[in-house]
């Protein structure tokens, strides 16, 4: 019995093991090719580092505008998905209503639609609006195109602020909006955290959207930017591909880093209505 226990956990400890190889390997490439002048597809550690690739991707054109670009849609798009999905979580989470199940149903169904399926009617009314190759009209679809998973979570997350605390705001004399704003809001920030990481996240990889709605280079974020890495001349240059990789990720590990310390004890609230 002692042997077979130790048999089973050796195999699950091999099994996860190759998992994490498995994810291990691109990330060491991506290292690796970066300092390395003649990088190719093999993982391999250079004989001599150099930064040329770096300097040679740092640049207007091809890293500064792109990210500029990318952090003025993501960043511009989750805040409107998270202003959006607040206001529609709250009454959801807070009023009992025969819609609520119908609605939050709806909604899921909309998680499920590829957006590949709703891209060319959506193009077609854009071209209609002439919303076409504009900032403005890819942030209002990008973050329309987020909203139903934003409101989801939102949702989950505002369940676990006790409605006791709002209502004692309420016989204050305090309004909906004013508990929203300063009672709920600020004990669900943790919350509203991960559901802007995840957001941003999200919207920061898109490269479909923004190729398709953005027709002028000098509007496209790097998300798209990157696949003239590809295309451009023929064979990719895998060291500055590795490097432009690695500062496209930037700006989203900063986003984890600078939340990260709000995202533990996310709704330890029993204190706050003892008495």
């Amino acid at each position: 019995m002692i042997a077979r226990d130790r048999i089973s956990k050796l195999t699950a400890n091999l099994i996860l093991l190759a998992i994490g190889v498995l994810f291990v390997l691109p990330l060491l490439w991506v290292l690796f090719a970066s300092i390395n002048r003649t990088a190719g597809l093999r993982v391999e550690f250079p004989t001599s580092p150099t930064l040329e690739n770096f300097r040679a991707v740092l640049n207007t054109d091809t890293t500064y505008r792109p990210v500029l670009n990318g952090l003025v849609l993501c960043g511009g798009a989750a805040l409107l998905t998270m202003v959006c999905a607040v206001l529609a979580a709250y009454p959801l989470s807070r009023f009992k209503s025969k819609f609520n199940r119908p609605f939050l149903l709806t909604v899921l169904f909309c998680t499920g639609l590829p957006i590949t399926a709703v891209m060319v009617p959506v193009y077609g009314l854009f071209v209609q609006l002439n919303l076409v190759d504009t900032i403005g009209g890819t942030i209002m679809f990008m973050a329309t195109s987020s909203l139903p998973f934003a409101i989801w979570l939102t949702k989950t997350f505002m369940d676990g602020v006790p409605i006791s605390l709002e209502e004692a705001a309420w016989v204050d004399g305090a309004g909906n909006m004013q508990a929203l704003r300063r009672i709920v809001l600020p004990l669900m920030w943790p919350g509203i955290a991960v559901v802007l990481i995840f957001t941003f996240i999200g919207m920061w990889g898109n490269f479909f959207v923004p190729f398709m709605l953005l027709l002028s280079p000098e509007r496209l974020p790097a998300s798209v930017s990157i696949f003239t890495f590809f295309g451009q001349y023929g064979e990719p240059n895998y060291g500055q591909l590795a490097a432009y990789s690695l500062i496209y990720t930037t700006p989203v590990l900063l986003l984890y880093l600078l939340l990260s310390r709000k995202l533990g004890g996310a709704f330890a609230l029993g204190g706050a209505i003892k008495g």
